[in-house]
């Protein structure tokens, strides 16, 4: 298996959708309802539904980049506001935190190799 979509709750679609695209991220669906997205890169997708009763989202959506520093650069000269700057952290990810309008957590990082080959990996199956 591989894990490819992720749906974020809204409460104001096109608020939400101008958030992405703003993001660099490529729309390729648009109902008053639902909006998906591609990554730039990788070929993950991504969509936003529309919710009409009042809601809280506990996850973090994650999206990682190389270049972190430079793109949190870039997004804050568009005039996105980060909550957390790039941080390193004592798991060895590098993060920056953000929320999109609906308050969803969003965190750009960098993990390199320790994302899935961390110093304390372990190997467990059924």
């Amino acid at each position: 298996m591989n894990m490819n979509q992720v749906t974020l709750p809204v409460s104001e679609m096109e608020e939400s959708v101008d958030f992405y695209r703003r993001m660099g991220f490529l729309q390729i669906v648009d109902t008053p309802h639902y909006a998906r997205f591609v990554c730039p890169e990788g070929g993950a997708t991504f969509s936003l539904s529309l919710e009409t009763e009042k809601f809280t989202n506990g996850g973090a959506i994650y999206f990682e980049d190389e270049n972190l520093d430079k793109l949190v650069s870039s997004l804050k000269e568009k005039g996105f506001k980060f909550y957390q700057d790039p941080t390193d952290m004592q798991y060895l990810w590098r993060e920056a935190i953000l929320h999109d309008p609906a308050g969803n957590k969003i965190i750009l990082y960098w993990a390199g190799e320790n994302r899935l080959n961390p110093p304390w990996r372990v190997n467990k199956h059924a």
